[in-house]
């Protein structure tokens, strides 16, 4: 089997990222992503899904704004990753006490798929783990956090402002041309 190389994918060296913290962090996170996905390609799921389905799991059942919620996913892109673990029948809609929402659970063919994914997603968290050392690790996820707050915090705050904006008030315009 060919070895895909786990570094960064860019042309530019990793020790000059982007001033732009947003772009870093996608940077960093494509690249983590590939990596998760090419350990997890043999159990058929991407990490993405994989997240999805140990919070399912871990919750026993889960609404659409309590994965958005925790997992920090905009609905429009949780929406079309659900939709495809429903179509591959790895989870289903069912009823909840709030006849309005509809919960979701795994099915049996998704707690088989998560426990084929769980030791390759292992294998990709040691060998990440196994560069970056426990405790930068550590120490970086206390940071992200921070960060994860804020921007949440932020948003929310800004969403708030722009929902209670009378119609009347023109919105900004883009700075680029679109």
């Amino acid at each position: 089997m060919e070895r895909r190389d786990a570094r960064l994918t860019t042309r530019q060296d990793p020790g000059r990222l982007s001033p732009c913290v947003c772009n870093t962090l996608r940077m960093a996170s494509r690249a983590v992503t590939q990596l998760y996905d090419d350990d997890l390609r043999p159990s058929g799921l991407r990490v993405t899904q994989y997240s999805i389905l140990a919070m399912i799991a871990r919750m026993g059942e889960a609404n659409l704004r309590q994965l958005e919620d925790t997992l920090a996913i905009d609905q429009t892109t949780l929406t079309r990753s659900l939709n495809l673990l429903e179509r591959d029948r790895v989870i289903e809609r069912v009823p909840h006490s709030d006849g309005r929402i509809k919960a979701l659970r795994l099915t049996s063919k998704g707690r088989r798929a998560l426990e084929t994914a769980r030791p390759l997603w292992a294998r990709a968290q040691d060998k990440v783990l196994r560069e970056l050392g426990t405790t930068a690790w550590a120490d970086a996820q206390r940071r992200l956090a921070h960060l994860l707050r804020i921007a949440v915090k932020k948003r929310k705050l800004s969403r708030g402002r722009r929902q209670g904006q009378p119609s009347s008030v023109p919105r900004r315009r883009s700075l680029v041309p679109g």
